[in-house]
């Protein structure tokens, strides 16, 4: 293998490893995406799409030569007098032709998955990072949201706890004015009693002198009826 093809291939194999590395679950989208943008990457990707143009020109170049060859080494008629050197010669030839194609070939197609990979992995990154953000929006107008509510619910609470207790003073004012009611109801029927007994024991003396006085009289009227016998 020649030199130029040798570069080749070790392209084509540094074109594998970079391509499984961005496959296997190795590295998160963050950290693939914080690479991508680093300062040193920064720098590449201003010229990104000259390098990529001049990388996919050289071996779309070596592409069509492996091709050539192939074609070229594809139309050999063998004549039966040729001598075996020869014959392999250019079996060997044809051989390094097809391997040239094959390496070319997966090289082109690895350099545009590898590209394709960095534009979803980026895209991936930022959807998540817009998801998060959204997320996080989501759960901040959720928490005041909740604040709002519990001071709602708090105002609520203490107008309804205010409205009870306005209710219990004016329920206790009414209890005291009806206790104040009943003291004075108590103390009237105590004083109708205590008139109604000195009521009724004016009315005994007024019946026991009232009964001497007739007994009195009684005893008078008979004095005088004995007087006017004799």
């Amino acid at each position: 293998m020649s030199l130029v093809w040798t570069l080749i291939a070790t392209f084509l194999y540094a074109e594998i490893g970079v391509v499984m590395l961005l496959v296997l679950p190795v590295f998160s989208p963050y950290k693939w995406n914080r690479f991508f943008k680093s300062k040193f990457l920064s720098m590449l990707a201003q010229q990104a799409h000259l390098y990529f143009f001049l990388i996919m020109g050289v071996l779309v170049l070596f592409l069509l030569e492996a091709i050539r060859e192939m074609r070229k080494y594809s139309n050999y008629e063998n004549t039966g007098e040729v001598h075996l050197n020869v014959e392999m010669q250019h079996s060997m030839r044809l051989f390094r032709a097809q391997r040239n194609f094959y390496i070319s070939g997966f090289a082109i197609f690895l350099v545009l998955v590898i590209r394709r990979l960095v534009t979803l992995i980026s895209a991936q990154a930022n959807l998540l990072a817009q998801s998060e953000a959204s997320m996080k929006q989501a759960q901040s107008a959720t928490a005041a949201a909740r604040s709002l509510i519990n001071e709602k619910t708090d105002k609520a609470k203490e107008a309804t706890e205010d409205t009870t207790l306005n209710e219990l003073n004016k329920l206790r004012e009414r209890v005291q004015e009806l206790t104040a009611d009943l003291n004075r109801e108590k103390k009237d029927k105590e004083a109708v009693k205590s008139q109604a007994e000195s009521l009724n024991r004016e009315y005994d003396r007024l019946t026991e002198e009232y009964s001497k006085l007739q007994k009195q009289i009684t005893i008078g009227a008979a004095g005088g009826a004995s007087n006017k016998d004799d």
